[in-house]
């Protein structure tokens, strides 16, 4: 499946190490104002070699757009866009090619499909997530125009914690730190770990936090289609995501005199004096803020020996060259964003359908 969404729809091609990755978008609306500017700072929060804690692969990712797009502003049309691959070093897989990585797509993909791209992992590389940040961009800039807001953070490295509630930090401090992360002190944590655990060839996972303020109330299904189903599958449809929680996630495993939120009257809106909910009840959002965490894997590349097997079944011992992230979390942040936008503005889109139907 290479297509996501309902009506905001992206289908994503391209491999790590083909000519070029990019995407179609259909059922975006037209009139849209295209911040060329802002689209490509997102890639750019993406990219590889933005700093030292990520791998040293240099592509400018730079988009192309192919249509759909007309004087500055999109017609309604297909959106078709592309990003050529400009620094590919394949050489540095040719001894994988009949080896599986442990923890990689390679077995998989060898029996399902009878064979596979061993150049960085081919279909299944993150670079494939490029496309989803350029549709996420403008899902970005159109949620904008209806002062609808996505950001997200990490929050953890290992075993590098932030402990407060997304409230308690300033968030505008997010990009002064290569981690992306808001706590000055956390942030430097966070780096050593990571330049530790790259200096012994090892990798580290850790979580992501992302909030959406100013979603309005109803957005998702009841049963089959609830908001926070969307979101997790979103979510855990990125490289390397293993984990989804929503609001208190599992810490909601208590009383319910503890964690429902009572409702009051907010100088003529009705609020909830706490959000436990994570911004969603019953599936459908409650007008408060929606906020998840996403947890990563460690990067399943590192550069010290491990043990396998060949295709034949043959034991053997592996040692990955190349350049590869000894943590994923910085540059997955916009990735996050990304998905999220793409979600919210197709239920969004989804609402308005269903209330014209209704006029």
């Amino acid at each position: 499946m290479n297509t996501f969404g309902n009506i905001f729809r992206l289908t994503s091609f391209g491999e790590s190490h083909g000519l070029a990755v990019g995407g179609i978008i259909d059922g975006c609306p037209s009139g849209i104002e295209m911040d060329m500017e802002y689209i490509q700072h997102e890639l750019d929060r993406r990219k590889p070699g933005q700093s030292h804690i990520t791998t040293p692969r240099e592509e400018g990712d730079k988009v192309t757009f192919l249509s759909g797009v007309f004087e500055g502003k999109t017609t309604g049309a297909p959106i078709a866009f592309t990003i050529f691959n400009k620094n590919q070093h394949s050489s540095d897989y040719d001894n994988l090619k009949d080896i599986y990585r442990p923890s990689h797509a390679d077995y998989t993909y060898a029996k399902k499909y009878g064979n596979r791209d061993y150049r960085g992992g081919g279909r299944s590389s993150a670079r494939e997530t490029i496309a989803r940040v350029v549709a996420g961009a403008i899902a970005k800039l159109i949620l904008k125009e209806l002062s609808i807001n996505v950001t997200a953070y990490t929050s953890q490295v290992g075993e590098v914690v932030l402990s407060n509630d997304y409230s308690q930090y300033d968030l505008s401090q997010i990009e002064s730190s290569i981690v992306r992360c808001p706590d000055k002190q956390k942030a430097g944590e966070m780096i050593e770990l990571i330049e530790e655990v790259k200096l012994k060839g090892d990798t580290i996972g850790g979580v992501i936090t992302c909030i959406i303020e100013g979603a309005p109330v109803g957005l998702g299904e009841p049963v089959f289609d609830k908001l926070h189903a969307a979101l997790g599958s979103a979510m855990l449809g990125i490289n390397a995501v293993k984990g989804f929680e929503y609001g208190q996630g599992f810490d909601v495993t208590k009383r319910g005199s503890e964690v429902n939120d009572e409702f009051f009257n907010d100088n003529g809106k009705i609020s909830t004096k706490t959000n436990n909910s994570g911004g969603i009840q019953a599936g459908i959002s409650n007008g408060q803020d929606i906020y998840f965490r996403v947890a990563f894997k460690p990067v399943s590349t590192i550069l010290r020996d491990q043990k396998t097997v060949d295709k034949a079944g043959k034991e053997t011992n592996i040692k990955a060259k190349g350049r590869h992230d000894p943590c994923v979390l910085p540059r997955a942040v916009p990735i996050v964003e990304a998905m999220a936008a793409l979600t919210i503005l197709d239920f969004y889109l989804l609402a308005q359908v269903k209330l014209t139907v209704k006029e």
